[in-house]
């Protein structure tokens, strides 16, 4: 499941175009225009405000493209539903713009949601599965709140591993009942990995500007990863869980996937807010972050930052991924001191056991809240299965209707897991007096990091010789989020690592 359980991560044009020079972001690609597609945050507000662009006529410019390669041609299957609602919302934006109102960056911007995230609209809220579809959720999800407040356009809901990937370990990452498999744009017979392969998909292949996946362990950082984006898996608590179909509330977190650092963290701001109902609550000081500030050039001067001490001793490692090489190579031209390092993964015995019991606590205290969908307890889920003509199992969802739950066990467990893989961190980090660490997508930062509940954030390094994508992965402490961003976005203005994907075969 997620990373630990399937290890999925140990696996390695537009209707209109618009003249544009690359803002230094896709230097490397020499392309002459920007497309609207790709086009970032920024550049879309300021052709909004300049009255180039309407909301109307970018939404309508996304669902053509969606129509055109989602649906056909390559046929990504990245999106699992579009919001009939979509176009109404953008024209309300756009009234609001033409009025002297925006209410911030994000004001009539598209945004898809995995779809395991609640909307009090005419879509599904479903994690990919056909027990869920019937009467849609009875309220938003707190970010997705945020996001409505903040102006931005719903304009769909993704695909995903089915039940973000614990429904059963064989089945193969970016597929669910409802919506089909997801394939990688960049290469369609490749990874897509699990479970935000919806959304990781969509963003890369120029669906949206914006997308929100969500990780327990690994599901927005691998799929960022294989399809080639940015993706941030916060410190567990800085962003809301409510209204998410759970795993254990000890590790889910919802987070920004997007093509660039900025991008990702002005969604990031947009979904930031005082959540009583959450149960995990953050710093009061954090409230009140800008995620942007810190983006400038140059943040990668007088850092300490470790990385996997294989790179600087194994001449296998260099062959194997010459890119994170080159990476290195870039942060330290640019002003880091790096310092090689061994982080150990605590290989946690009662992780799958931890995890099972947080299915068995969370998932039906959610399905409760849920009226006119077939599945309302976790054995109507299991039924509804089983009856299923799909020809899939559910062995992950059976063991966790069987597992022995004790609240005060659970809890014991998780402390435990959590402490001894934030120790493994924390203690390189006071060792070399770090300010962070990167990691490449093969070193057991994939499993201790989200395990920890620490933040994460993986940023796109080039494209390999047989077209994937490769990256470079950043974390840190918790609550670090501002930290790791600025340093991400230090990397990724010397590196140019982002590539519009080729849809090769």
């Amino acid at each position: 499941m997620d990373v630990r359980l399937s290890g999925c991560m140990m696996r390695l044009a537009g209707v209109a175009l618009f003249s544009m020079a690359i803002s230094g972001f896709c230097a490397q690609a020499a392309a002459p225009e920007t497309r609207l597609e790709y086009m970032s945050i920024d550049e879309i507000n300021q052709r909004m405000d300049s009255g180039q662009l309407s909301s109307v006529a970018l939404v309508r410019h996304l669902l053509a493209r969606i129509e055109r390669l989602d649906k056909n041609g390559p046929a990504i299957n990245a999106i699992i539903e579009l919001n009939p609602e979509a176009l109404a919302i953008a024209e309300a934006m756009d009234r609001e713009r033409k009025g002297g109102y925006t209410r911030g960056p994000l004001h009539g911007i598209p945004v898809l949601l995995k779809d395991n995230i609640d909307t009090s609209d005419q879509m599904q809220t479903s994690a990919g599965s056909l027990a869920m579809v019937g009467q849609p959720a009875a309220q938003d999800a707190f970010i997705v709140q945020r996001l409505r407040a903040a102006g931005a356009v719903i304009l769909g809901k993704t695909n995903l591993s089915e039940w973000a990937n614990f429904r059963d370990p064989a089945i193969s990452s970016g597929w669910s009942g409802r919506g089909g498999q997801t394939k990688n744009p960049h290469l369609l017979s490749g990874d897509p990995c699990g479970s935000s392969s919806g959304s990781a998909a969509a963003v890369a292949a120029g669906f949206a500007p914006l997308t929100v996946g969500t990780e327990t362990s690994g599901s927005i950082s691998c799929p960022a990863s294989m399809n080639g984006v940015v993706g941030i898996k916060p410190t567990v608590g800085l962003l809301s869980g409510s209204g998410i179909i759970p795993v254990t509330h000890k590790l889910d977190t919802p987070g920004p996937m997007a093509r660039t650092v900025r991008d990702a963290a002005l969604l990031l701001n947009a979904m930031v807010g005082n959540d009583v109902a959450d149960p995990i609550q953050k710093p009061h000081n954090l409230e009140a972050v800008d995620f942007t500030a810190l983006l400038r050039p140059n943040t990668l001067i007088g850092r300490r930052i470790g990385y996997p001490a294989k790179f600087d001793r194994d001449a296998l490692a260099l062959q194997v991924d010459p890119h994170f090489s080159r990476a290195l190579e870039l942060m330290q031209a640019a002003g880091a001191t790096l310092i090689p390092v061994e982080l150990i993964d605590p290989l946690s015995e009662q992780v799958e056991e931890a995890l099972q019991m947080g299915i068995k606590r969370d998932l039906p205290r959610y399905l409760a809240t849920r009226t006119g969908v077939p599945a309302a307890t976790l054995d109507d889920l299991l039924l509804f299965n089983a009856a299923s003509a799909e020809g899939h199992n559910q062995d992950t969802l059976i063991a966790a209707s069987k597992v022995v739950f004790d609240e005060q066990t659970y809890n014991q467990l998780w402390q435990n897991i959590q402490g001894e893989n934030a120790a493994a961190i924390d203690q390189l980090l006071a060792t070399h007096q770090l300010d962070a660490l990167v990691s490449d997508v093969e070193s057991p930062a994939m499993n201790v990091v989200p395990l920890a509940g620490y933040p994460g954030v993986m940023v796109p390094s080039g494209i390999d010789d047989e077209g994937a994508p490769t990256s470079v992965y950043f974390f840190g402490p918790r609550w670090s989020d501002a930290r790791l961003l600025a340093l991400a976005y230090g990397y990724e203005q010397i590196s140019h690592g982002w590539r519009a994907p080729a849809f090769k075969p």
